[in-house]
């Protein structure tokens, strides 16, 4: 109980003082549809994915402390280490196949925190959803929680250089209304709903 309380306290101040000035004022950040997010429950965020900072950025924006699963090698790294620890993140080595994993997912799901998952497993060069793997279907069917399918827009190209000065590019982040757990969890059905994930998000990023 206690190492919620605190875990909420860090996050409120990383979220406000770190990442704040991050994500409005370097790279003008807007939320679109705020309203399709629960405000009660915990529930599955599923994202595209294109820069090391989408978790915090996504966390921040929707105003919910989501827990990301993040690759082990990135706790390693001064800052950005301490952020996605602060923010509830935890590791993964070989992503949503991996039993602990899974076992950290749903445990935190039952005690009514949040989890985000990038959908490809990986950054994708073009911001899109290319590749989508199962594993956030799988855990809706497990836990039946929501899927909240948001697209965050230009974080695959975050500063561009002209003339060796950097430009921020602004960030557009989407929320799509959320989609109910599937009640069976065979493959077809794993497929399908993944697969209606994919399109959601990237006709959010059109």
């Amino acid at each position: 109980m206690k190492s919620n309380f605190y875990q909420k306290i860090i996050y409120q101040l990383v979220s406000n003082v770190i990442i704040f000035p991050i994500y409005k004022l370097l790279f003008r950040g807007i939320l679109v549809g705020r309203e399709n997010i629960p405000q009660r429950g915990s529930f599955i965020l599923v994202s595209n994915h294109g820069s090391l900072l989408d978790p915090p950025l996504l966390g921040h924006a929707l105003g919910r402390n989501i827990s990301f699963m993040a690759k082990s090698e990135l706790f390693s790294i001064p800052l950005l280490g301490f952020i996605i620890k602060a923010c509830g993140a935890y590791p993964v080595k070989r992503g949503i196949a991996d039993k602990s994993t899974i076992k950290i997912a749903c445990e935190k799901l039952s005690n009514d925190n949040s989890i985000g998952i990038f959908i490809d497993g990986t950054r994708q060069k073009d911001g899109r959803v290319n590749k989508p793997k199962q594993g956030a279907a799988l855990l809706a069917f497990k836990n039946q929680k929501l899927l909240l399918p948001v697209a965050i827009i230009n974080s695959h190209r975050l500063v561009r250089l002209r003339f060796f000065i950097p430009f921020f590019t602004k960030i557009v982040i989407r929320v799509g209304k959320p989609i109910n757990p599937p009640k069976v969890s065979s493959k077809e059905d794993l497929v399908m709903l993944t697969s209606y994930l994919q399109d959601s998000i990237n006709n959010m990023l059109d």
